[in-house]
């Protein structure tokens, strides 16, 4: 969003110095100019938007620029305050992707200056351990890939989110459509530690954006087991009146609104994700 003119210069020369070399880097500004760049050994496409789109819509203006090129096989998205420390992180990506022709999403592990991965950060229920990896049901926004020829079947990021749980919308139809989701910890992201609660829209669009998930893509008998899993969940870890009411408001929301095209999962996929350690009722 164009206030970050340092982090976004850190970052893109943790990208160059990747021992392989990006095939093209995007960089959008989201209703906002994008300030000038440090020298980068290859070009950046910069694309500056009139208006913010939130998080779902920025990150699929870049990924159909990178489609009109044509020459790229895996989107990586980064967060613009985000560090690639190691050097390897785009060749592992690539052997990932080689070895596996359904591998559809793979999820960084996120770090802060320490070394800590926060428990939101840790894409599995059983979060005590962050360097466990393997197969998982959704996957962490600040740093990922994704695989073009998944996107080119199941569609982009849900545009009307704009911001939470965009990530999950991508990973449920992703593992409808028998692609895998792997977390693997070896990728790391470093990140400022932050609460996603520092967003003054954070309550709302966290409630609407559930009710959404469940209207869009569960079978209507998980409908409400759902929403009422997480209402007790939000009831019990909300400390603030006033968040709770912005909360109440974004779940009424989600009732009264459009939410988009429904295509429930089928049965085949809920009992995946259950083996997987997280049916879709959590």
């Amino acid at each position: 969003m164009g206030n970050r003119p340092r982090e976004v210069a850190a970052l893109l020369e943790s990208v160059a110095k990747q021992d392989l070399p990006p095939a093209r880097v995007v960089v959008v500004g989201n209703g906002s100019p994008l300030p000038e760049f440090p020298e980068f050994p290859g070009e950046v496409t910069t694309v500056e938007l009139a208006e913010n789109l939130g998080v779902s819509g920025g990150r699929n203006v870049a990924w159909r620029r990178l489609r009109e090129f044509g020459d790229v096989d895996v989107v990586v998205d980064l967060d613009d305050d985000g560090l690639l420390v190691d050097a390897d992180v785009f060749r592992r990506v690539r052997d990932l992707y080689a070895d596996d022709p359904r591998l559809g999403i793979v999820s960084f592990r996120i770090a802060d200056e320490t070394g800590e991965t926060q428990r939101r950060h840790v894409p599995r229920l059983r979060a005590s351990d962050p360097m466990r990896g393997g197969e998982v049901t959704t996957f962490l926004g600040g740093a990922h890939a994704l695989s073009m020829a998944m996107l080119e079947q199941i569609g982009g990021w849900p545009d009307a989110f704009f911001f939470t749980h965009e990530e999950t919308d991508l990973a449920w139809r992703a593992l409808d459509a028998r692609w895998k989701v792997v977390y693997a910890p070896e990728l790391l992201l470093q990140h400022p530690r932050t609460s996603p609660a520092r967003h003054a829209v954070y309550h709302r669009m966290t409630a609407r954006n559930r009710v959404w998930l469940a209207r869009r893509h569960l079978p209507l008998p998980l409908v409400p087991l759902y929403l009422a899993a997480w209402t007790l969940l939000t009831l019990a870890r909300t400390r603030s009146l006033t968040g709770l009411r912005a909360w109440a408001g974004g779940f009424l929301e989600g009732l009264r609104t459009s939410c988009g095209r429904r295509r429930p999962m089928r049965w085949r996929t809920v009992w995946h994700m259950t083996k997987l350690g997280r049916p879709p009722i959590i």
